[in-house]
C-alpha cells in the first residue's frame, strides 16, 4: 500500500481503540521501553502525544525516565507550521505545556536545545518490516532526523505492516520500533 492509504487506515484503526485497550497498549509500550539500555543516553528527544488521535501516551515514558534516569535530559519539540520545521526545548514538566492551534502540546518556557541528541522517540501512524514509517505527511520528523546522528526509535500501538510501497529518498529509516509486545531492530 501507499502512504496515503496506510495513513487513512492507520488513523481509522487508532481512533477505534477504546479507553481500556488504549491503557493496556500503552502499558505494553512502557514494559518494552524500560528494557532499553539507557547507559549511554544523556539527551532524549520525545514527542508529546495528541491524545485525541490516540497517539502513544509518552507521558508514561517521561514519568518513568524522571524516576529511574533523572540524569537524562528530556527534549520535546515545538512545530512551526509555516516552515514545517521544529525547534527543540528542554522539558520542564506538564505545567509548561500548552496546546497549539492543532491541539498539539508544546513547551512554552523550556530553553531551546541546540546540542547533541542521543536518542529520538519518533511518532508514527504505521511502520513496515524494513523500518520505514508513515507519519501525518508533513515531513517534520524526516527533516529533523536527516540532520542528526541519534538512535531513532519509533513507538507504535500496532504491529508492522508488510511494506510501504512509496518510500522515497527523504524517508528516514528507524533503528528500532517499540510495540506493546516487542522491540524490533531493523
Amino acid at each position: 500500500m501507499v502512504k496515503a492509504q496506510i495513513r487513512k487506515q492507520a488513523l481509522k484503526d487508532r481512533l477505534s481503540i477504546n479507553d481500556k485497550d488504549y491503557e493496556f497498549l500503552n502499558a505494553g509500550l512502557l514494559r518494552q521501553f524500560v528494557t532499553l539500555d539507557f547507559s549511554a543516553i544523556k539527551t532524549l528527544h520525545i514527542f508529546l502525544p495528541i491524545t485525541d488521535k490516540r497517539e502513544p501516551n509518552t507521558f508514561l515514558l517521561i514519568e518513568w525516565l524522571a524516576e529511574h534516569h533523572p540524569e537524562i535530559k528530556i527534549i520535546v519539540p515545538k512545530a512551526d507550521f509555516e516552515t514545517a520545521l521544529m525547534s527543540h526545548h528542554e522539558y520542564l514538566g506538564i505545567y509548561d505545556l500548552q496546546k497549539n492551534l492543532y491541539n498539539i502540546l508544546e513547551p512554552q518556557k523550556g530553553n531551546v536545545h541546540d546540542g547533541e541528541i542521543d536518542l529520538v522517540l519518533v511518532p508514527l501512524l504505521a511502520f513496515d518490516k524494513k523500518g520505514y514509517r508513515v507519519g501525518y505527511g508533513k515531513g517534520f520528523y524526516d527533516r529533523f532526523l536527516e540532520n542528526i546522528n541519534a538512535q531513532k526509535i519509533g513507538l507504535s500501538l500496532h504491529p508492522a505492516i508488510d511494506q510501504i510501497d512509496d518510500v522515497d529518498q527523504h524517508d528516514i529509516r528507524l533503528d528500532f520500533c517499540i510495540t506493546p509486545t516487542e522491540t524490533i531492530k531493523f
